[in-house]
């Protein structure tokens, strides 16, 4: 597969059905709920959130290819910054698909929507994860002690990078003037 041959549909409300059970037949260890239920998921779904007003999901296909590999979920779409979340199916993941998603996000977020910066969050063992922003020029903004919560009660560390749409129309990342921090 060819990451360059990356297709995104937005998901419709029609195919809750479908997005539950595709959900809830993977594993995501990076996640707060590392294995969903079906019902679970539903209720997120029937909660809005997938879509609605404030958030907004897209399915990712390698083209020619009728099944999913993944979705891209846009969320707070009525905050000025908004946040996303990625799930990939795990036979394509660490192939270099991420990039291509994370860069298609940006794109989407900076000519569909009036957002000047989005952001996301990570746990900091999220290696992969933390290389594509690393590598997409987002920034890392933040880092939360103890703050990811897991299923079996331990909380991780975690990270938020950043993407200025300034700097994605440049090319080039603003660094952070920490001097003016400390």
């Amino acid at each position: 597969m060819n990451p360059n041959e990356l297709a995104f549909r937005i998901y419709q409300d029609s195919e809750a059905e479908q997005l539950a059970k595709w959900i809830s037949s993977g594993s995501w260890p990076f996640h707060g709920s590392r294995n969903p239920s079906l019902n679970e998921v539903r209720k997120s779904i029937a909660d809005g959130y997938y879509s609605g007003n404030d958030n907004r999901t897209f399915w990712i296909y390698v083209k020619e290819d009728p099944d999913p590999i993944g979705i891209v979920s846009l969320h707070e779409l009525t905050d000025v910054t908004p946040i996303f979340d990625v799930r990939l199916k795990t036979s394509v993941r660490n192939r270099g698909f991420g990039r291509h998603i994370i860069g298609w996000l940006a794109e989407y977020v900076f000519t569909q929507t009036d957002k000047h910066r989005i952001e996301g969050h990570t746990r900091v063992d999220n290696l992969a994860m933390r290389r594509v922003f690393k590598s997409c020029g987002w920034v890392m903004e933040a880092y939360y002690r103890k703050a990811w919560p897991d299923e079996d009660g331990t909380y991780h560390d975690a990270v938020t990078y950043a993407l200025l749409k300034a700097d994605w129309e440049t090319g080039k990342s603003t660094a952070i003037d920490w001097n003016k921090v400390m």
